[in-house]
């Protein structure tokens, strides 16, 4: 047998051969080229030669081959072993912090600034999510206020003036769960700020310093309303509304009128002028969720101190007292007009607002008010037409005839709002759509409101409303009934924005109107009788003289004539909805 018969591989070969000739077995061996002297190739010679000549045997080729297959399989291992070590080598170093050369350093943060670029450019062009607007809901079938409709006017002609009329309200907790998600869309106006100025300059005519005296051309620029508008706002000096602005208030008290961030019910007594008078049938909501807050005056609160109303904790029955110093103007009536139009800046994160005259006693849930006037009707801004005018020329005339104001001061407020275009009211002034121009002899749009309650929802539109609102009455007369119909008109125009304007009666049917202080003081009763005592209410007791009968006049007892009945469902409470009436 000669070398030659042997499977030989070059060095420059990673397989193996194996080789079988003439029924014997050749085992792969690798040789390099001949390095050495002829001796060493002459013992290789002699190793090779011997094993051939044992591997020929059975027994022994068995086992060489054996041998040859385990040095194979543990090779295999080590190789496969080597290449785990270098992969688990490599995470470590993925994982592990350790010092990096400054040069390093900038290419990760010239790769990472890239990243952001990249993802900064993403999302640019990403539409932004639409807001999100309440936009109003409807009764569900069956509800008695789905079809309510008012019952024709009383025909007795003995009982003349205003009156309380029905109004359909759902009962407190269905009005709570109706409480809107998202505010109310805004037309136009987005974004509203005030002027804050602290060197004024004082206008052509009117205004103040509370109010910044706005120019004319100021007052005609806030009338064009645009996307983001900057406006006066009364409050234009000091850091924030009640702080060193004018109409001033103690921290303590901003601090907690800051808390309100859903519903207030604020009223105001300057000079005291009136006597509080407490709200009734509020439910348990009501009074654990809705800020109820009176401003007053140093006088008043001297007043409500001497007749032990105040306590220490500042409330008398569910009004908190709001103690106002610095009052910027010398009437209270005007001064009265601060918190009446501005509440949106003495409550910055409150969402709705529902003044009420220190005159009116509320006898209906704030939520029912908010459900029935604003939610129900899909409106942001809902306040009552007067009971008996409607035309601003008529009601100027009568606040002159009841010297309400300087006929001077009313003459010359008319007189610029005619030139710049007021006129008298006719139906045909806003088209009415509804089917229907008048309701009950009275019409569904009115350019004189009964101002004595505002029911609000504080977005940028209502807010920018009654910020021009309060300046008409900042730089002409207080009285906000003249100037009602001109702001409102010149929003409209611009916007489309329409207000909700109820049914007098519909106000009286959830406030009582009282009597000022100062009539209640000047007031005498009548001499009781010696025959008959009056006691209201229960309904009248007659306690007779026991030498003279007295008969009750047709069988009947007199009745006052502010007697309000309330209808509601049976005891089980199953309706659901409450009829005032």
């Amino acid at each position: 047998m000669t070398i030659g018969s042997l499977g030989l591989r070059s060095s420059g070969s990673y397989g193996s051969l194996l080789q079988i000739q003439d029924g014997s077995l050749s085992l792969p061996i690798q040789t390099t080229p001949p390095r050495k002297a002829a001796k060493m190739l002459k013992e290789k010679e002699k190793l090779f030669h011997w094993i051939y000549k044992f591997a020929t045997r059975k027994k022994v080729g068995m086992l060489l081959l054996c041998l040859v297959s385990i040095a194979v399989f543990m090779w295999m291992l080590i190789v496969g072993k080597g290449e785990d070590t270098r992969e688990s080598t490599i995470e470590n170093i993925n994982i592990v912090s350790g010092p990096i050369s400054e040069e390093k350093v900038n290419v990760s943060e010239t790769f990472s600034s890239h990243i952001m670029e990249v993802e900064g450019h993403a999302n640019a062009t990403l539409p932004p999510s639409p807001p999100v607007y309440f936009t109003g809901y409807k009764l569900p079938p069956g509800n008695p206020c789905e079809h309510f409709t008012l019952p024709p006017p009383p025909a007795d002609k003995k009982k003349t003036g205003p009156r309380p009329c029905p109004v359909c309200y759902l009962p407190v907790e269905d009005a709570v769960a109706l409480i809107p998600n998202a505010p109310s869309f805004s037309p136009v106006l987005k974004d509203l700020t005030y002027i804050h100025e602290e060197n004024l300059t004082k206008s052509e005519f009117g205004g103040s310093e509370f109010g910044g005296y706005p120019s004319l051309r100021q007052r005609s620029e806030s009338y064009d309303v645009r996307e983001s508008m900057s406006v006066h706002c009364g409050f234009v000096r000091g850091v924030k509304p009640g702080r060193q602005t004018g109409f001033d208030i103690d921290d303590s008290d901003l601090l907690e009128m800051e808390t309100c961030r859903g519903v207030v019910v604020a009223s105001a007594i300057f000079g005291a002028f009136d006597l509080i008078r407490q709200p009734k049938n509020i439910s348990e909501y009501a009074r654990n969720n809705v800020c109820f807050h009176m401003f007053v005056d140093t006088e008043t609160e001297a007043f409500l101190k001497n007749s032990s109303e105040l306590g220490s904790d500042k409330k008398v029955g569910l009004w908190r007292i709001i103690v106002v110093q610095n009052l910027p103007y010398s009437d209270p009536r005007r001064n009265g007009k601060v918190p009446k139009l501005l509440l949106h800046r003495l409550f910055p994160n409150a969402r709705y607002s529902l003044w009420i005259d220190a005159k009116l006693e509320l006898v209906v849930d704030p939520v029912q008010i908010l459900e029935r006037f604003l939610w129900r009707k899909n409106a942001s801004f809902a306040i009552s037409r007067h009971y008996k005018r409607f035309d601003v020329f008529v009601e100027a005339e009568a606040n002159k005839a009841a010297a309400k104001y300087d006929n001077t001061s009313i003459d010359f407020q008319i007189e610029f709002y005619k030139k710049e275009g007021l006129t008298p009211y006719s139906t045909e002034k806003f088209p009415i759509t509804s089917g229907k121009a008048v309701v009950n002899c009275f019409p569904l749009i009115a350019d004189v409101p009964e101002g004595c309650v505002i029911v609000k929802e504080h977005i940028p539109i209502t807010n920018l409303f009654t910020c021009l609102w309060f300046n008409e009455v900042d730089r002409f007369t207080s009285r906000d009934q003249i100037s009602f119909s001109t702001v409102r008109d010149k929003i409209r125009s611009k916007t489309n924005y329409t207000i909700n304007m109820f049914l007098d009666c519909e106000r009286r049917n959830f406030v009582v109107q009282g009597y000022h202080r100062d009539f209640l003081d000047h007031w005498s009763p009548p001499p009781p009788s010696n025959d008959i005592v009056h006691v209201h209410p229960p309904p009248p007791v007659i306690i007779s003289s026991p030498n003279k009968v007295v008969p009750t006049k047709r069988g009947k007892e007199r009745r006052s004539r502010r007697h309000r009945k309330i209808i509601t469902g049976g005891k089980d409470g199953s309706t659901n909805s409450n009829f005032v009436v």
